[in-house]
């Protein structure tokens, strides 16, 4: 026998089962975003690693340790996609859209190699946001208000919004310059890899999970010190704006963003139920990005939700994904006008979620199939009904007893049930 082959570890096979629960969620998101005006964008699994190198930084976890890359037979540089955001803007510059903001939303796979734990995989889903064109605080703010409408649709309460400013490149500057004279005199305290940040990237050193390390970061230098007038002024107009929606958040001045594309405006939802990876949803401003892939000085705000988090977050226990009915159709002449009959109730009755019985096999044979399958109804073609022109209705779950019915009072009733739902 040859050996059984398995999907690669961090990597999950979502199952029949499962899928409604995803569906959902991604019908939700759907309807939320393009309620604002939003319009999708699909873009490729594989990208140029240059575009990654360019976008989120040489030195990041995600560039230096995490990133799928390799050398195609061709010799070109590709990657497997760490995130969103890149693949949008490249894909708006090169299709020529930057001459007029643009509100987009994209879903899909993205690759990581970390370790695999709760809500951190190899293969993992997002959800997200980019408007190109458009500087001010107000998109900020709608991109966050939309955040909080889709928790709303899926019913999450217990999500809480922090809110930073990075500032702009020269008071970054000025701030990277105090954090790392303020780590250096720390130096003994910081664990291996927040030394190793220090040297690279030393503002995620204050992104550190570490416990040991809360009260350093805590003692830090605030980003907020550093804000000049223009900065600030778009920071207290989104802070002001957030309080007039009744969007409640808590300002974190050591929360930084894993990306180095990032300035002014960065946000994250958390959760404590989920453990280490607590973060559901993040994003922020990031002015710089499309000049810097090659295309006009436009600016820029987004987000991405991660999905496989959501679901672990999202009551699912009254979805239901059951078929409404299950047609038995016992016989040859029953199992020979079973198709056609399926496909009136189908054009009869839109949504309707119908199993017609294939396969052959007795009645109790077929019933039991039918039960098996977790439909609501029983529907019976026999030799009798297909002389009547009529079907036979069994409730499968609850009470109720079996009837007979014509074919318009069968549409009748199934209708009423994909109504009530």
């Amino acid at each position: 026998m040859s050996e059984r082959l398995q999907a690669i570890r961090g990597m999950h096979d979502v199952l029949p089962e499962r899928t409604p629960f995803w569906q959902h969620l991604e019908d939700r998101a759907r309807a939320v975003i393009e309620g604002y005006g939003y319009r999708e964008m699909r873009t490729p699994l594989l990208e140029p690693v240059e575009l990654f190198k360019r976008s989120i930084g040489e030195v990041t976890d995600i560039v230096e340790k995490e990133m799928y890359a390799f050398e195609d037979r061709g010799g070109d540089r590709l990657a497997l996609r760490p995130e969103g955001t890149a693949g949008c803007v490249r894909a708006a510059i090169e299709h020529g859209l930057l001459d007029q903001p643009q509100r987009i939303w994209y879903r899909g796979a993205m690759f990581r190699r970390e370790r695999p734990q709760r809500g951190r995989y190899r293969q993992f889903h997002q959800i997200g946001v980019e408007v190109l064109g458009l500087a001010g605080p107000d998109i900020d703010l709608e991109v966050i208000a939309m955040t909080r409408r889709l928790w709303q649709a899926l019913g999450l309460r217990d999500l809480r919004l922090a809110l930073n400013s990075l500032g702009d490149g020269d008071e970054r500057a000025r701030y990277r310059a105090a954090l790392v004279k303020y780590l250096r005199a720390h130096e003994a305290g910081l664990d291996a890899d927040s030394r190793r940040r220090l040297e690279t990237n030393p503002l995620r050193v204050l992104d550190s999970k570490n416990p040991d390390l809360a009260d350093l970061i805590a003692a830090a230098p605030s980003l907020l010190d550093y804000l000049g007038e223009a900065s600030r002024a778009h920071f207290e107009q989104l802070c002001g704006g957030l309080d007039a929606a009744g969007i409640v958040y808590s300002i974190h001045p050591r929360l930084v963003r894993g990306l180095d594309y990032y300035n002014r405006t960065v946000f994250e939802w958390i959760t404590d139920a989920l453990g280490a990876q607590g973060t559901v949803c993040a994003g922020g401003r990031y002015d710089g990005l499309v000049a810097q892939l090659g295309g006009r000085d436009v600016p820029a705000v987004g987000f991405a939700l991660g999905v496989e988090r959501l679901l672990d977050l999202i009551d699912l226990s009254a979805l239901d994904p059951s078929p409404d009915a299950y047609l038995v159709a016992p016989g040859d002449a029953a199992s020979a006008a079973a198709p056609g009959i399926a496909e009136r109730l189908r054009d009869a009755v839109p949504g309707l979620r119908l199993v017609m019985h294939c396969g052959g096999g007795s009645f109790k044979s077929q019933f039991k199939k039918a039960d098996k399958s977790g439909a609501r109804l029983a529907l019976i073609l026999g030799d009798e009904e297909l002389r009547n022109g009529t079907l036979g209705c069994k409730p499968l779950r609850g009470q109720g007893e079996q009837r007979t019915l014509s074919f318009d009072a069968l549409i009748s009733t199934l209708s009423d049930m994909r109504r009530v739902g």
